[in-house]
């Protein structure tokens, strides 16, 4: 029997999103239940609100980041970072805005900013709000700014905490709005949710991954520099997938030094005993993969993603189109497809520098005989006497391939942020129903 979420994941989403929005508009109602002191004009109490409604996001932010899998099987962990980046920046833009509509309401106030004679609550927000701006620049400019991922997860940590914290700390000394002993629960609830997640990412998801080593067996080239990494467990019974799916993978380090790297399983979602990562050299972890020997400790954290035909079992068929090492979670879903001897029609549009660079080039070949599936090969640098499609997937080229009744497949991207972007607007353009359209991103750190 199939789960409500998979009949109605839409409906799913939906009420996430209004729990979400009661919670951080729970501080306006507060304030509407806490009768205004005399003197406190509308723009006193309009800031107020904006800090309170920012600090409230803040705190969310912390549930966001957990990999609570409730959550991320309505959305997919990609969708709910990109929410998670940019309602940092709102709730950043709200807390900003909060003391500089005291400061020009209210010039008296900027004697706040006098970090050393004001008092501590002050002293707390200046702190707080400069951790929160900290945050905030080294996440958009990370990679300009050269930091590794590694030291700034760390750091991203350190300044969170502090914002929140200190955040918290500042609204309880203001104790205009906080005085009431049901309003301080509140507030200390949130404070304590948000500590919860902290030590389940921190100590407890790591300590069950402990519990549910893998070994490597095998490191295996592919062309196009990629490396089928395969994994099999320890002493235990693995974990099943849907196809598509991907896990977070610490390799020959504790799970507690957080050094983890998303990667999705190319190997079918029926093979249970053992785990396959399609991995394309391109920086300094991935260089190593090829050196990396069998009987390496790895652990996992996973499945996560919602990028998987399994969601849509009544679908006619699927048309899925990748780039580069995009094909991997096109893979496992192919190979899942072959195993259940699926009968509905597959097409592949998959696009590559060059012929030697098309990974999995001939188990493709062989899947053809197992399965309804066509290949189109898309060579960005083709040789002379290529006689098949060259340059880039674009509306044309989608056009001859895709089937005329567009909505009666279920479409499925992955390839780099430019070529999802160009195949995303040509499929809009197609007429291709957005309800049919899934997409996985590379870069999810």
């Amino acid at each position: 029997m199939r789960s409500l979420l998979m009949r109605n994941p839409i409906a799913i989403a939906t009420a996430w999103i209004g729990i979400y929005l009661a919670i951080i508009l729970s501080p306006l109602l507060m304030l509407l239940l806490y009768p205004t002191a005399p003197g406190r004009g509308f723009w006193l109490e309009f800031s107020v609100a904006l800090g309170f409604i920012g600090l409230a996001m803040m705190v969310l932010q912390f549930a966001l980041t957990a990999r609570i899998r409730t959550f991320e099987s309505a959305y997919g962990i990609d969708v709910i970072l990109q929410f998670h980046r940019y309602t940092s920046v709102v709730a950043f833009l709200l807390i900003l805005v909060h003391p500089i509509i005291l400061f020009v309401t209210d010039p008296e106030t900027l004697q706040l900013l006098n970090f050393f004679e004001a008092p501590w609550r002050a002293r707390a927000a200046v702190i707080a709000t400069l951790a929160l701006t900290l945050l905030v620049v080294t996440s958009i400019w990370r990679k300009k700014l050269n930091i590794p991922y590694e030291p700034w997860r760390l750091w991203h940590g350190i300044f969170a905490v502090t914002a929140v914290g200190l955040g918290l700390a500042h609204g309880f000394g203001v104790g205009n709005y906080l005085s009431l002993e049901w309003k301080i629960a509140l507030w200390s609830l949130f404070g304590l949710a948000a500590l919860w997640m902290l030590i389940f990412v921190r100590l407890i998801k790591p300590w069950q991954m402990t519990q549910h080593p893998y070994l490597v067996e095998k490191v295996v080239p592919e062309r196009g520099d990629v490396w089928t990494l395969v994994l099999r467990p320890r002493g235990h019974n693995g974990f099943t997938f849907q196809p598509g799916q991907f896990a977070w993978l610490t390799l020959n380090i504790s799970p507690f030094r957080m050094r983890e790297h998303p990667f999705s399983m190319a190997s079918s979602g029926d093979q249970e005993d053992c785990l396959e990562f399609g991995i394309k050299a391109v920086g300094d972890f991935t260089n190593q993969i090829k050196t990396v020997k069998p009987g390496t400790v790895a652990f996992l954290d996973g499945p996560y993603g919602v990028f998987t035909f399994d969601r849509y079992w009544d679908a006619a068929g699927f048309v899925m189109i990748a780039g580069g090492i995009g094909i991997t979670p096109i893979m496992s879903m192919l190979r899942t497809a072959a195993d259940r001897q699926d009968d509905r029609p597959f097409s592949l549009i998959y696009s590559s520098s060059t012929w030697d660079d098309i990974t999995y080039q001939e188990e493709l070949e062989e899947l053809k005989e197992k399965l309804d599936l066509t290949v189109v090969h898309v060579l960005r640098n083709a040789e002379d006497d290529w006689s098949g499609e060259t340059g880039y997937v674009d509306q044309d080229l989608l056009e001859r391939y895709i089937p005329i009744h567009r909505g009666s497949r279920h479409y499925f991207i992955c390839a780099n942020p430019k070529m999802m972007d160009q195949v995303e607007r040509a499929l809009h353009q197609l007429e291709v129903p957005v309800t049919h359209l899934h997409m996985e991103h590379y870069n999810l750190v």
